[in-house]
């Protein structure tokens, strides 16, 4: 092997520190170059270092370098350092690590000047000095500096091409116009042939099974949304955390072709169901059936796709919570031990969690309830609560011992860290599940009490334990197995056979730590073969407006009032999807859901493939008509099936909302693609000119089927209504491949068109605004002639005014080329509208008009 380094290249220092570990397992030749000399012969510029391989090949990327040379050295992969971007949100690594390495290079000219580092960065500081002070990383510093410290740096960083920075443009979660990516002669043949076999190269319809079982040598998929508490109703942020999310992994699934389950019920038991039974002077099964039938019908309203929809209130529920308990007990895995717990003297009974709330010992949050704070997501014993208060008669329970079970989670330890380290790399975990399961394991696990003082859950087999029941937060997450039961009697099929199925599980950050970690431990210490979750997908929190979601201060919309603004369900799943909070929390804004709904589903997507199929149906009979490609065609159908390829890699990694923007990607590409062809005006011209009308038309036609077919994970009932309308063959309505193929084939008849979007109007949506406002005060009544609206997100007016200025542009090109009148009036009364967006965004008031002011 032979190492290219350059005197001041700052990447030289990383490699030769992590060659330096490697020292003695390889042959290695080290050779220092000019920093513009060419080492790699493929490469058009410069690039140190590089690792030349015995093989011949090249490695020309620093991380890929260091890599290399720790797996040399013996070490052994593993995810942390496969998720070393993450470094950010978690504690710097005491022992040094590859991901050490990279950025201690990375670092090195700033961190090396301790004056640059501000004093709360201290263990930053602290940990650049015990990697510098090892001896592979001052050798690698002697030979990349020579003695000059950070000036040797200088010239190689110069010499660099200048970091080109996008001065102007706003910071933007919005979409930008993407600049079309530059495709090889072969990427453009490979997309016309994929496009020439149509309907052919489809595989046929899997028949639909029932029930649903895996299948020996395919992709089995078993899909779970977070149970939830069958005591109150979901709003829109459990929804998109759980439910909504996992729907649409589910639909993709099944476009896929794979096997797939996706299963849900209301979680019935516990603390929660008790109090709600007080408060609404009901039973507790009577509570169970009354909110159980509320939920189904809210997520049957929003068109969740389960197989099954079922509740924790069963049999099999019982069997095999207490199988799987017994089971632990038999293996040593549950302890008992004696508990302080809370007391209400007034009420004569123990506390639960949910029976108790006071002040949060971590964060001082006064409505943390008596098993977690939903403020800052620690998880609390009820007698560490500060001022804490009985829920039902508000008075100070006293603090009384109880005899309890408990799971013996440290003893568990070792299993599940084994488990983690086989399951983690590669799997698709999100960062935030990997990073609260690590704070668990590094905080130390603690025995965990699985039982309560109730009446109401699965009782607990075991002498001396009869009158107590399965904490909720044991026995909730088996739940997914007993509905599965009640499906289907060959449940095992799913849960106990990890080898064959890929189980997905959805859910708000707060529940990673029972489905991360104490369920697998159960499971694991069970000892039977339980199938364990494969990919943990945990959404953050979406807000609402300015605040949180409040039933009891009417704050909010809540699933059983979304069907209830006039607004159908598609566009409430559009919009959620569309914010879903991935990476970060989100709020819910009735502005932005205007902007969006009229932006992306009415002017751009809806546009589109109304007038796709208007085009066929005015200029051609309603039939396909021929279709001659053009280089110009090619070119668009390879860009075309390059975006649908990302939106297969982003919904295989579970990154639901960035797939949604290649749908939106692919319907602008189709608008300008039919805004510069023109073949509403092509159709009037020569011969040449009305083929020409065909063949834009016929491939828009064609784009707007592939987007129904993409659109149906997350907007199904618009699919299905995209598909009637252009009589999509049923097998191309089934299955979504890789490729954009011709599923309209010349000649083929569409069915009537209509607009997909109705536009959300100001007035519609500041009312909805009041309405779920909750406590604030009503606005004054509006003057006739004056709209108001409540002002929008910085972010949201700099996309507003970014639009109005492109369309200023627009209009301008066209009166300057004296384009014909009609157009230039469409333009004009696009930009006014949009003028009028802004000014509302902004909150200005808007007076009607009264005529043309003279200049």
């Amino acid at each position: 092997m032979r190492l290219f380094v350059s005197e001041g290249a700052p990447g030289s220092l990383p490699v030769l520190a992590a060659a330096g570990r490697a020292q003695g397992r390889a042959e290695l030749l080290i050779s220092t170059v000019g920093p513009e000399e060419c080492v790699v012969p493929f490469l058009t510029r410069p690039k140190v270092p590089v690792l030349q391989l015995d093989s011949g090949n090249y490695l020309f990327s620093t991380s890929a370098i260091c890599r290399y040379f720790f797996l040399l050295s013996g070490w052994e992969q593993d995810d942390l350092t496969n998720q070393w971007l993450e470094w950010e949100a978690t504690e710097l690594q005491e022992t040094e690590s590859l991901a050490d390495i990279v950025l201690w290079g990375a670092l090195y000219p700033l961190l090396q000047d301790p004056a640059y580092l501000p004093e709360e960065l201290g263990a930053l500081h602290s940990w650049f000095q015990t990697l510098s002070s090892q001896e592979p990383c001052q050798r690698a510093a002697e030979t990349v500096l020579k003695q000059q410290g950070v000036l040797a740096l200088r010239p190689y960083l110069q010499k660099q091409p200048q970091p080109s920075f996008l001065e102007g443009r706003a910071v933007s979660n919005e979409p930008e116009e993407e600049e079309l990516a530059t495709l090889s002669e072969e990427e453009i043949a490979m997309a016309v042939a994929a496009w020439e076999k149509g309907l052919e190269s489809l595989p046929p319809v899997q028949p639909q099974q029932n029930p649903v079982l895996p299948v020996a040598g395919e992709k089995n998929v078993l899909i779970t949304s977070a149970l939830p508490y069958v005591n109150n109703v979901p709003h829109l942020g459990n929804i998109i955390g759980c439910v909504l999310s996992a729907d649409v992994f589910a639909r993709y699934s099944r476009l896929r072709q794979w096997n797939t389950l996706y299963l849900c019920g209301t979680d019935e038991y516990g603390t929660a169901t008790e109090t709600k039974a007080m408060e609404e002077g009901l039973t507790p099964q009577e509570i169970c059936d009354k909110y159980h039938v509320i939920h189904a019908d809210i997520y049957r309203w929003f068109n969740i796709s389960f197989d099954i929809f079922g509740r924790t209130t069963t049999p099999q529920q019982t069997k095999i919570t207490q199988d799987i308990f017994q089971r632990l007990v038999a293996r040593g895995f549950v302890l008992q031990d004696t508990v302080e717990q809370l007391r209400c003297e007034h009420c004569a009974r123990f506390l639960a969690d949910r029976f108790v709330e006071g002040m949060c010992p971590f964060c001082g949050y006064e409505e943390a309830r008596g098993d977690q704070c939903d403020k800052c997501g620690k998880l609390i014993n009820a007698i560490e609560l500060k001022k804490p208060q009985c829920k039902v008669c508000r008075s100070c329970p006293v603090v009384k011992s109880s005899r309890h079970l408990f799971l013996d989670l440290p003893k568990l330890g070792k299993p599940l860290e084994e488990w983690l380290e086989k399951t983690l790399p590669g799997s698709d975990w999100t960062p935030n599940a990997r990073f609260i399961i690590r704070s668990w394991l590094r905080d130390g696990l603690k025995p965990r009490c699985i039982t309560r003082d109730l009446k109401w859950g699965t009782p607990v087999p075991l002498e001396g334990f009869e009158d107590k029941v399965f904490y909720v937060w044991f026995d909730a997450t088996i739940g997914y197995l007993s509905i599965t039961a009640n499906y289907t009697d060959q449940w095992e099929k799913w849960w106990k056979n990890p080898e064959q199925v890929s189980l997905y599980q959805f859910m708000a950050k707060d529940n990673v730590p029972f489905h991360g970690l104490v369920f697998p431990c159960s499971a694991l210490g069970a000892e039977d073969n339980y199938t364990l979750v494969s990919h943990l997908i945990a959404t953050e929190y979406l807000n609402y407006e300015d605040g949180k979601f409040s039933k009891s201060r009417g704050v909010g919309v809540f699933g059983d009032m979304a069907q209830d603004t006039g607004i159908p369900a598609d566009i409430w799943r559009f919009y959620l999807l569309y914010i879903r909070p991935e990476g970060q929390d989100s709020a819910f804004s009735w502005t932005d859901m205007l902007l969006k709904n009229n932006s992306e589903l009415l002017n751009n997507l809806g546009n589109f493939i109304n007038r796709a199929g208007m085009f066929v149906s005015k200029f051609f009979g309603g039939f396909v008509p021929e279709m001659v490609l053009t280089s110009d065609d090619r070119r668009l159908l390879a860009h075309v099936t390059l975006e649908l390829q990302h939106y297969h890699q982003l919904l295989e990694k579970v990154r639901i909302r960035d797939a949604l923007r290649s749908i939106l990607t692919i319907s602008r590409h189709g608008n300008q693609y039919i805004q510069v062809n023109e073949p509403w005006k092509r159709i009037k011209g020569s011969e040449a000119d009305r083929q020409r009308a065909g063949t834009v038309t016929g491939l828009a036609v064609n784009i707007a089927a592939l987007l129904s077919i993409m659109l149906q994970p997350y907007m199904p009932t618009v699919s299905a209504t995209i598909q009637a309308q252009l009589q999509l063959p049923p097998p191309a309505c089934s299955i979504l491949l890789t490729n954009f193929l011709c599923t309209l084939p010349a000649g083929h008849q569409i069915g009537t068109v209509s607009p997909l979007f109705q536009k959300l109007e100001n007035d519609q949506i500041e009312s909805l605004r009041q309405r779920f406002s909750g406590g604030q005060a009503k606005a004054p009544p509006k003057p006739a002639a004056v709209e108001t609206m409540t002002t929008a997100g910085p972010q949201q007016i700099q996309v507003l005014m970014d639009e109005v200025t492109k369309q200023g542009n627009t209009v301008r090109e066209l009166k300057a080329q004296k384009a014909d009148k009609n157009q230039v009036a469409a333009e004009v009364a696009k930009l006014l509208d949009l003028k009028k967006q802004l000014a509302l965004a902004e909150g200005k008031p808007l007076e009607t008009p009264k005529g043309k002011k003279k200049k």
